[in-house]
């Protein structure tokens, strides 16, 4: 049973995989694990991290299965439905209901530019077929499409409980936080690691943070010590995020750098394969060879891993 506001750290994890139609069990397994040991509040499934629209139908399907049964209900699955066709958000939303899942999380659908009123009329036919919590996603690097406060308000009226906000735009999440104080159930959620401090003593809610997937523990940590307003503390796990962003997360000059890089950090930690769906490859070579030497440098991995 997931509680509202959901708060903390959620982890958008990456997809295991072995080939393009083959799940990583065993890889799974081990990330779930590692995930719950670290205390992480929640998990977020085929999202942008997890390549979901990468994946065909049946790996999603049994991602969404295996996750939930090996998570067990000890902390909430919240399962990405986002796709171009309604009928399969629908579908996937139905399976993710049937397998065990807390909520679903909808992003707009890519590839075609849509309004924000288009946005709203897609919402109002959608939320009311969803059995599951509904989170909205604003990732318009992706989408094409920057949800205006006026689209989230309708979005939470329609039946919402939260976001997760990717815009990497400060300005638009303290606006966010500061329009929603009087909702206190709807979650606010950074998608911006750098931004946990300045989120939760806001008064917002936590971060579904890519770089949990390889250090939970330090983010958890990072997000405690924000609630708890330990400056020094804040001061010290910035630093150390920030370099993240420069190490980890630079490596390459493709714009799919972050999504690889994790991976490959992920293989050399021994959690899961580095295999990353088409038309995406692994990093070999230099890349993964400065991964290597940025692990062995890093001092988060010293201790967190």
């Amino acid at each position: 049973m997931m509680n509202f506001p959901l708060k903390g750290i959620i982890p958008p994890i990456v997809t295991p995989l072995i080939d393009n139609r083959t799940l990583d069990v065993p890889g799974l397994e081990k990330l779930v694990e590692h995930f719950i040991s670290g205390g992480v509040h929640g998990l977020f499934i085929l999202g942008t991290t997890g390549e979901a629209q990468s994946l065909t139908y049946q790996v999603r399907k049994e991602f969404i299965n295996r996750t939930c049964e090996l998570v067990g209900h000890r902390i909430p699955v919240l399962v990405g439905i986002t796709d171009t066709s309604f009928e399969d958000s629908l579908e996937i939303a139905e399976y993710s209901q049937q397998s065990g899942a807390d909520a679903v999380v909808v992003a707009p659908p890519y590839y075609i530019p849509i309004s924000q009123s288009e946005l709203v009329d897609y919402f109002e036919s959608l939320f009311p077929l969803l059995a599951l919590p509904v989170f909205i996603y604003n990732m318009p690097g992706c989408t094409k499409l920057h949800m205006t406060l006026k689209t989230v308000k309708a979005a939470r009226e329609l039946g919402a409980v939260g976001i997760k906000d990717s815009s990497g735009d400060m300005l638009y999440l303290t606006t966010l936080i500061e329009e929603f104080k009087e909702y206190p159930e709807f979650s606010i959620l950074t998608g911006t690691e750098l931004f946990i401090p300045e989120t939760v003593m806001q008064g917002g809610h936590g971060a579904i943070a890519g770089g949990a997937n390889l250090f939970p523990r330090f983010f958890v940590e990072f997000y405690e010590a924000s609630l708890a307003r330990d400056y020094k503390k804040i001061a010290v796990f910035r630093t150390q995020s920030l370099n993240l962003y420069n190490t980890i997360y630079a490596v390459g000059k493709t714009g799919s750098r972050y999504t690889r890089g994790i991976k490959c950090t992920l293989a050399t930690m021994g959690l899961c394969n580095d295999f990353v769906a088409s038309p995406l490859r692994k990093m070999e070579g230099e890349e993964l060879r400065k991964i290597e030497q940025y692990m062995e440098e890093f001092s988060i991995a010293k201790v967190y891993r």
